[in-house]
């Protein structure tokens, strides 16, 4: 059976599915680990499953002989020397789409925020400043009618 390291605590879901189909090691702590405990980890492991915040250099791929596999936790992987994978046979893998809707969610939300005035209300009661309702308080803007413009839209502003 394969056998696989993950550097961080993932949820629930994806970790039941890679434990039904391989060996999962996990880091135990909640922090980045360093380069030389990544290496360290990998000894004797298929495949890595890492963070945007891992740094997956030449010499964590060159130090890991058994590695077939660096999965990347996230859209990016800037963070892998892919050419050093690549050219030791180490399959190089991203999440790519897995975050867009979750951005433009997000992306709205901090629209309604801003113009709500959501974080200023939100503090104003739990400093205990909120005195009672007037007809003038934290009015914000309305976002009905206005036109909102999308600046290199991409795949989450499409």
């Amino acid at each position: 059976m394969h056998s696989v390291f993950i550097t961080r605590k993932i949820p629930d879901a994806g970790l039941k599915m890679l434990e039904g189909a391989c060996n999962v090691s996990i880091n135990p702590a909640d922090r980045s680990l360093s380069k030389k405990e990544i290496v360290g980890e990998l000894k004797g492991k298929d495949a890595l499953l890492c963070m945007l915040s891992d740094q997956i250099d030449a010499d964590v791929i060159k130090a890991s002989r058994q590695l077939k596999a660096i999965a990347n936790y996230g859209v990016g992987y800037n963070n892998i020397d892919v050419a050093a994978a690549t050219s030791r046979g180490i399959a190089v893998t991203n999440t790519p789409g897995v975050l867009t809707d979750a951005t433009a969610d997000l992306a709205w939300a901090l629209l309604f925020a801003a113009a709500r005035r959501i974080a200023e209300g939100d503090r104003m009661v739990r400093t205990g400043k909120f005195n009672g309702w007037s007809p003038t308080m934290m009015l914000g803007q309305d976002v009905q009618g206005k036109i909102l413009g999308i600046i290199g839209a991409g795949r989450i502003g499409t």
